[in-house]
């Protein structure tokens, strides 16, 4: 760290340091609270989905167990196709949205197979559905916990350490300045106080 100069010039320098911090830790402030309140949106978001797909998931345990069934072969059923994503761009933070996505069923035979198939290949195509928004929500979340980290991080390094340094300097500046100049007073009044002495004298 460099060492403090201690005249006018370095305080005048100072003095602009901290009217740029308290000009800028409000706005930094503010993108910190829309940002956290992004997050706890998010966060909202990713719970009501996720409870919709446990909803689902005990649905198909409790009305079709025969999911189970080892001689009915269920997998590759359903699938996911296409997932379209687009950035968003959130306080400043870029978060996935969900455009579209497409979900197919396999095709099979309706009298080779039990009818429940078709309800188990629904739901199954709903929960694939969940699952995707559960991935784009989740990410959207974990990306706005970043942002609100930095921006509170940078928050704290203004309010804690920037200001408070800042001000400790200025104060530092005016001290010595003020000390200073007392001295040079005290100095000046010696020096007249010898130089009348010296003209009584002669």
């Amino acid at each position: 760290m460099a060492t403090l100069a201690l005249n006018k010039t370095s305080l005048h320098k100072e003095n602009l340091r901290l009217k740029t911090f308290e000009r800028f830790l409000p706005t930094l402030d503010l993108k910190r609270k829309q940002l956290l309140m992004e997050r706890a949106k998010a966060a909202a978001s990713l719970a009501q989905i996720r409870d919709e797909l446990d909803e689902l998931e005990e649905m198909v345990a409790t009305q079709l167990p025969m999911v189970s069934n080892e001689l009915v072969d269920l997998t590759k059923l359903v699938q996911v196709t296409e997932v379209h994503l687009s950035e968003e761009n959130v306080v400043g933070a870029y978060v996935p949205v969900l455009d579209s996505f497409k979900v197919e069923t396999r095709p099979y035979g309706y009298l080779v197979r039990p009818h429940w198939v078709d309800t188990v290949a629904l739901r199954l195509k709903e929960m694939l559905e969940l699952k995707i928004r559960v991935q784009v929500a989740r990410r959207r979340y974990e990306l706005l916990e970043v942002a609100a980290r930095k921006i509170t991080q940078r928050v704290n390094l203004f309010e804690k350490v920037l200001i408070p340094r800042t001000r400790q300097n200025i104060k530092r500046i005016r001290l010595f300045l003020s000390d200073a100049e007392r001295i040079s007073v005290v100095q000046a009044k010696i020096a007249k106080g010898k130089q009348v002495a010296a003209e009584v004298a002669s």
